[in-house]
């Protein structure tokens, strides 16, 4: 294990996701932006973060939200300017808060320049040897080259014309406007080390790499296997082994990560970081793969954002990345929420979400049981103080401290999501969490999002807020009586106090009867997930209630029972 006093800054970092295009508008033109995020910045320190992860804010045609980049070493123009963005480092500098980029490696956008000069040369040039065209199937090859399918439905292939010359397939994991980069070709490496160095000297302090499974393939490309008959259209891709969690791709990191090291000789004085998201729960032995000392400092642990609110899963979702951490010593990355799945208090209300086998790893398929909310802001609220204590760094998603849930009733003619329009509407897609932020009460700025116009109008948001957002607003929520957000303000304060001066090790431990524990040190934390209050066993525990710094619910004085739906943290004085 690593000296604890050495640690790095980001090993028990608090880390907060800023989508940038819904958390706030500073010219009022519905599309948040660089400004309005640097307005915005005392609200992030409010919670106590040490960095901001921002969503792809590269120019892109936006067809995906910035995850279809044009052009890696530029800003969006709805976002603003590279000065916006310096000013923003600057102003997050001063408040003692790092950013963080979002880096996507495995494709770019067919606007990008690599591509449009791909689709005009010559099958087998140097342009085209930078993604993978393949000829197709057939007399005249009007099939596609392989059966793969998208990771958003449809074909993972697309031909570029119907001419039997030169009608060539490209390949596109996820749509067709997003094609593949091919890591193996010299010249896709070399781009991303001169991305790595241009954010850096903007003062940048790390990435969170996008969809690190899907990049490397098999060199052969053959078919994929059958899939069971019960796979859903979005897992399918998933499955697929000549094209996920493939050896070439980890080529790609071993090369990133000799990009950080060169950087960081040169710059002795910057602790830069990366870490890789990809799905994957209950696999420890591709995550201690991934952050190997040659490929990423860590990789997202979502087994505690899948998990159901129930006692046995609740504990499995701590096992596999707590081992890793002792084993290896490469902390998780824990979070909740995130701009991919359903909000965590929408999640942990639906009446199924009790049941040790209701969910599955697929991030979208969730259920579709009615949900109560103010029981899932409950569990949600006992949920994150059981996260703040872990050893590792917390990704917090914006919104989730005011107790935001999922907004599942836009319209079709409203959605955005290319995985909503890919499935003609069977997966309503990723909107429902995406929906701009609400920070005032006044409907007529979009609930604050918007601002900025002299003559105070603003444009419609670019996804509508639902009737009321107004309600779950900071403005409306800004006081102690108001539990989630007043919560997740002690939550940073009592993290920086008691745990993150804990070591980088806990165990899950037998608590007694229907109760989580968990021991970090001389911090101990106690999750009571059932629907009933349970008297704790303050001896099997080793604590006593005199020792409580910081409840999710109010508890009752002279009691030592925990409330359903609740956590607690006691800290003993040894």
């Amino acid at each position: 294990m690593a000296d604890e006093t050495q640690r790095p800054w980001w090993h028990d970092a608090l880390i907060y996701q800023v989508y940038v295009r819904s958390f706030a508008d500073a010219n009022g033109d519905g599309i948040g932006d660089l400004d309005g995020i640097r307005s915005r910045l005392d609200h992030i320190a409010s919670l106590g973060a040490d960095a901001i992860w921002l969503n792809p804010c590269y120019p892109s045609p936006q067809r995906d939200h910035g995850y279809d980049v044009s052009n890696y070493f530029d800003i969006h123009d709805e976002y603003g300017t590279l000065d916006d963005f310096d000013a923003l480092v600057s102003a997050a500098d001063a408040r003692g808060i790092k950013i963080l980029m979002d880096l996507v490696p495995s494709h770019c956008s067919d606007e990008h320049r690599w591509f449009v000069a791909a689709l005009a040369a010559a099958p087998g040039s140097p342009e085209r040897a930078r993604f993978y065209f393949r000829d197709g199937k057939g007399e005249h090859g009007e099939e596609p080259p392989n059966n793969w399918q998208a990771a958003f439905g449809g074909s993972a292939w697309t031909r570029i014309n119907d001419d039997p010359n030169d009608g060539q397939w490209y390949l596109a994991t996820f749509t067709p406007y997003q094609p593949d980069l091919d890591h193996t070709n010299p010249e896709v490496g070399q781009l991303f080390t001169e991305i790595f160095e241009f954010w850096f000297d903007r003062g940048v302090e790390g990435f969170r790499v996008d969809a690190v499974a899907g990049t490397g393939k098999h060199p052969d490309l053959p078919d994929q296997p059958p899939v069971g008959p019960d796979t859903g259209v979005l897992d399918i891709t998933w499955q697929n082994p000549y094209s996920v969690f493939r050896e070439e791709g980890h080529e790609a990191w071993r090369h990133f990560r000799a990009s950080l090291d060169d950087y960081g000789q040169r710059h002795p004085d910057r602790e830069l970081m990366m870490v890789a998201e990809a799905y994957a729960v209950r696999r420890p032995e591709l995550i201690k793969k991934f952050t190997e000392p040659d490929q990423f400092d860590q990789m997202f642990s979502f087994d505690l954002m899948l998990t159901p609110w129930h006692k046995e899963s609740i504990e499995r979702a701590m096992q596999d990345p707590l081992e890793i951490l002792e084993s290896t010593g490469t902390p998780p990355a824990w979070t909740l929420n995130n701009h991919d799945i359903q909000r965590i208090v929408t999640r942990l209300g639906r009446s199924d979400a009790d049941q040790p086998e209701s969910w599955t790893n697929n991030n979208l398929a969730l259920s579709g049981a009615d949900a109560d909310l103010a029981l899932g802001e409950r569990r949600s609220r006992a949920m994150a103080a059981l996260i703040f204590a872990l050893p590792g760094n917390l990704f917090l998603y914006q919104g989730e401290e005011f107790g935001l849930p999922e907004v599942l009733d836009i319209p079709a003619d409203r959605r955005e999501d290319p995985v909503f329009h890919r499935t003609d509407g069977a997966e309503i897609g990723r909107d429902g969490c995406r929906i701009p932020m609400p920070w005032t009460t006044d409907a007529a700025t979009s609930y604050g999002f918007s601002t900025g116009r002299a003559d105070g109008s603003v444009g419609e948001p670019w996804l509508p807020q639902p009737d009321g957002w107004g309600d779950r607003s900071l403005a409306a929520l800004d006081d102690e009586a108001a539990p989630t957000l007043s919560l997740y303000r002690r939550l940073g304060d009592t993290r920086a106090k008691f745990a993150a001066s804990q070591p980088m090790h806990a165990t899950v431990f037998d608590g007694g009867p229907g109760v989580v524990a968990v021991r970090r040190g001389s911090l101990v934390v106690v999750v009571n997930p059932s629907a009933e209050a349970v008297e704790l066993d303050l001896g099997r525990l080793g604590v006593s209630m005199d020792q409580v710094v910081l409840a999710s619910e109010p508890l009752d004085a002279g009691s030592s029972t925990i409330p359903s739906d609740t956590t607690i943290w006691f800290v003993s004085s040894d």
